[in-house]
């Protein structure tokens, strides 16, 4: 009797174990997901997308890669973007002074230093 109490006691042992186990990885899981959730609800929407970046161009020197999503330029954002017109008053007004650009990289807000100028390419970013 004695040594069937003691097998069933190790069956009940080992399931709590189990049942334990499984619900700390539950758990753990779902702290990952409510993390991943808040961090992509935390991003602000973009309204610009860059398709392309001329190597040795003033966007190119400033970090700025395809792909980029732009939450910021200077002061336009997404509350007063109309067009691209308004990110080219922003660059003409902007020659020779560094702008302020915040775009999304991989799913992570960056931030660059953006100063548009004259190079030997065609515009002042490239």
């Amino acid at each position: 009797l004695q040594n069937d109490h003691k097998a069933l006691m190790k069956q009940v042992e080992e399931a709590l174990h189990q049942l334990h186990a499984r619900e700390k990885e539950k758990h753990a899981r779902d702290e990952a997901e409510a993390r991943a959730e808040a961090v992509s609800q935390s991003l602000p929407p973009a309204f610009a997308k860059v398709n392309a970046v001329t190597p040795e161009s003033p966007a190119s020197t400033s970090g700025l890669q395809v792909d980029d999503e732009i939450v910021e330029f200077g002061s336009v954002n997404v509350h007063n973007f109309k067009n691209l017109q308004n990110i080219a008053t922003v660059v003409q007004h902007s020659e020779g002074r560094p702008l302020s650009v915040t775009v999304i990289r991989n799913g992570k807000k960056v931030h660059l230093g953006l100063t548009p100028k004259r190079w030997a390419g065609k515009g002042l970013l490239g």
